[in-house]
């Protein structure tokens, strides 16, 4: 029997990429039940861009966050297959058929999920490149079963929400990995390359340390809890990455301290100056691969800021990781219970 596919997007303030969203959608090669967009208390043209389209326009108000958007989308949602797209992303064609393919070969597969193109949705400069070009390497990295689920761009049966439910609307960053830990231990994952969407990532350097930053506050807990559970989650950095990366940034001062009198006198001074240079090309061997692949998408030049970049970005991710893990645990989760109910308009 065909599937019925619901299609939720959450939007906030999303005028600028919703109808590039719509249209990725309506452009499925494969039948769509239903689309359903959540307006989380927008204050610009996404309500009235959504209208143009033969979808459901749900309204939130005020501003609730993605999981409460997704929570929303759910409840409204008829569809036995529920298929979570951002607002800034426009699906390839066959990205839903191939979904679908993927949940029908394997029953156990409760979620599958996509890949961030190599090209943004709309080229806005080079942080957005460094970040669109990070996101498809480290996801096409992981492809295959996984314990992590990102859900930008993802299918989900709906009885895993009646199993397990909703996601967790304390959370505005980082609600994937809580929802993978409840996830992981009863439905396979997978991570695929044949889902893929074109992204309109953050352009602004210091809005995405600022993200990189939220989302790195709820990473040692959700590592610590995969642990516990005997299980891995996807991350975007290697182990190897960070630990250089680290080491780097703590050798900064010690170097210029060693550098001035009277430590200038010691007999190891002459050489301890020279540990950040060691631990940046530590830091590149680590990131070799991807460093190849940008040369090869972006050309060679594009590497310096590339690197500094990247080095930018896992102090935000160290900085964040830091202060989450002193964090004192939550023990209760808002998303365990059922979605709630939604009106919806047409």
């Amino acid at each position: 029997m065909p599937h019925s596919v619901s299609v939720v997007i959450p939007a906030h303030n999303s005028a600028r990429t919703l109808a590039a969203c719509l249209d990725s959608v309506y452009a499925q090669t494969c039948p769509i039940h239903e689309v359903i967009v959540v307006d989380d208390g927008s204050t610009d043209a996404t309500a009235r861009i959504a209208r143009g389209y033969p979808c459901t326009l749900i309204r939130h108000d005020p501003n609730r966050g993605v999981s409460a958007a997704r929570n929303t989308g759910i409840a409204a949602a008829t569809g036995d297959i529920l298929f979570f797209l951002d607002s800034d992303e426009a699906l390839t064609p066959d990205s839903v058929a191939s979904a679908l393919h993927i949940l029908d070969a394997d029953p156990e597969c409760g979620c599958v999920h996509g890949v961030i193109a190599p090209e943004p949705l709309f080229d806005d400069g080079p942080v957005e490149h460094y970040k669109v070009l990070h996101a498809h390497w480290w996801r096409l990295r992981g492809v295959g079963e996984v314990e992590t689920a990102f859900f930008a761009q993802a299918a989900v049966r709906r009885e895993v929400f009646e199993q397990l439910g909703g996601f967790d609307e304390r959370l505005r960053d980082s609600e994937d990995l809580e929802f993978s830990d409840r996830l992981a231990p009863h439905w396979k994952i997978v991570l695929t390359d044949r889902i893929v969407a074109r992204h309109d990532e953050e352009d602004r350097l210091g809005a995405l340390l600022g993200e990189t930053f939220r989302r790195a506050l709820l990473l040692v807990p959700a590592l610590r809890s995969a642990r516990q559970g005997g299980r891995r989650n996807l991350t975007a950095n290697s182990p190897a990455s960070v630990a250089s990366a680290a080491a780097l940034f703590a050798s900064l001062p010690l170097a210029a301290l060693l550098a001035a009198p009277p430590f200038a006198a010691l007999p190891l001074a002459g050489w301890l100056p020279a540990l950040p240079a060691l631990f940046l090309l530590a830091f590149c061997a680590a990131n070799l691969g991807l460093l190849r692949f940008v040369a090869r998408r972006r050309g060679a030049r594009f590497l310096p800021f590339f690197v500094g970049v990247h080095l930018a970005t896992h102090a935000a991710l160290l900085g964040g990781a830091a202060l989450g893990a002193l964090r004192p645990r939550s023990t209760s989760r808002t998303g365990r219970g059922a979605p709630p109910r939604a009106e919806a308009t047409r």
